[in-house]
């Protein structure tokens, strides 16, 4: 499989001799479905558990967590592909009992059970919001532009960074306040994250274009872990889109975060543009989380 350089084919398919050879032209391989940071980690992965699939062997990933376990067979799933031994590794997967998908069950008790007991409420999210902002004063705008939007954490610094040094007239659009995530499919359209458009007012743009911060994901990791704050800004998403029932549908709450599904309805039918008063609705939606941040 390319593992050694005497191994020369892997389910009928030839691979070069050199393991450095094939390793790099995986990589070349991954660059062309994902972005960097998941195509490093599938990469990873797919070095580290390379054995399971040269001997047969998937029994390992039962005993890693539903996360880890869908991370590997994903990293693997990738490297059988690119091997040419994908076939074979579908039985692996079938004769070891391995899922690829989550039990909706256990995401929902897992999340009440974490907000049970008072632990992880609104209030106290909102409070967690106002000590950031209140700790690292750079990140106050870049905060409520996360609130505002419910991107996640990546998308938010992409967007971000595109309204600062990018082309904004490209980017957003005045007349509907859409900033338009799908002019930069390879940034924002990913296999399986993805993010369309957001609504954002002319005020949080201008807010954004006069600040001096300019976010990674190492700067807010680092500083905010200096101060012993975690981050939550998955959280933040979940709030968007649990409190935007008041104003949102279902199918645009979906449509806004990325969730594009199968049905037949949000893949030929649905279509933001008719509808008149999303902007409005949206918006009313971002400024009272933002209220209730200050």
């Amino acid at each position: 499989m390319g593992f050694e350089p005497t191994t020369p084919t892997l389910g009928g398919t030839r691979v070069p001799r050199s393991a450095g050879d094939f390793w790099l032209n995986f990589k070349r391989f991954l660059e062309k479905s994902y972005t960097t940071k998941y195509g490093n980690q599938i990469f990873n992965n797919a070095q580290r558990f390379k054995h399971c699939i040269a001997n047969n062997d998937l029994s390992i990933l039962k005993t890693f967590s539903q996360g880890k376990q869908l991370n590997v067979m994903k990293a693997l799933s990738a490297l059988a592909k690119f091997s040419g031994c994908y076939e074979r590794y579908k039985q692996l997967i079938k004769a070891y009992g391995l899922k690829w998908s989550v039990n909706n069950d256990d995401i929902i008790i897992a999340r009440l059970i974490r907000y049970s007991n008072g632990n992880g409420t609104t209030n106290d999210l909102f409070e967690w919001i106002k000590t950031v902002k209140r700790e690292i004063p750079d990140f106050a705008v870049f905060m409520d532009f996360t609130l505002a939007t419910g991107l996640r954490l990546d998308e938010a610094i992409e967007s971000y960074r595109l309204i600062v040094h990018g082309n904004l007239s490209e980017y957003y659009n005045a007349e509907t306040g859409v900033l338009e995530h799908f002019r930069y499919r390879e940034t924002f359209i990913r296999r399986t994250k993805k993010a369309f458009m957001s609504f954002a007012s002319k005020s949080m743009i201008e807010a954004i274009r006069s600040s001096d911060f300019t976010p990674t994901q190492d700067v807010i990791r680092k500083r905010m872990q200096r101060l012993g704050l975690k981050l939550r800004f998955g959280d933040l998403r979940e709030l968007w889109a649990s409190y935007g029932v008041k104003h949102l549908r279902q199918p645009e709450i979906d449509f806004l975060q990325g969730r594009v599904s199968a049905s037949v309805f949000m893949r030929n039918y649905f279509n933001p543009a008719w509808i008149g008063d999303l902007q409005k609705r949206a918006l009313k939606n971002a400024n009272e989380l933002l209220a209730l941040s200050r």
